[in-house]
């Protein structure tokens, strides 16, 4: 598949701490497939994104408690609500990093357009 990492179900993680170390090392091996720079990130915004995604996983777990127990519906939704907020939130902060430092990178090497490219196909998949 275009030399991408493909997820089946065997491989899943089955505890938290070894979903944080898959998720570390998905992000970890990111790079844009047709990008002119190598993309590289901090430890410390890697770390952040993890943490995040982290707790919106255990978020949804509980979601998906709430359901199999019939929890009322208003409940669900509101729950349902605070993780599509949580998604935004690292959404932003992938955004803020991608244009703080892909860009300007981009910028400075001359790759500018490519960049501008990818991003503006990024955010029509993105947003609604």
């Amino acid at each position: 598949m275009n030399g991408t990492k493909r997820l089946n179900e065997a491989s899943l993680p089955n505890s938290q701490e070894s979903s944080e170390t898959q998720v570390q090392n998905d992000l970890n091996e990111h790079s844009h497939q047709h990008s002119l720079h190598a993309h590289v990130h901090s430890e410390e915004s890697l770390r952040r994104i993890v943490n995040r995604l982290s707790r919106i996983e255990g978020h949804i777990r509980g979601i998906k408690t709430m359901v199999q127990q019939s929890s009322p519906c208003p409940d669900v939704l509101l729950q349902i609500a605070a993780v599509r907020g949580a998604l935004d939130r690292v959404a932003r902060i992938v955004l803020d990093e991608h244009l703080s430092e892909c860009i300007s990178r981009a910028s400075k090497e001359g790759n500018i357009e490519v960049e501008l490219e990818q991003l503006k196909a990024a955010l029509d998949r993105f947003l609604p």
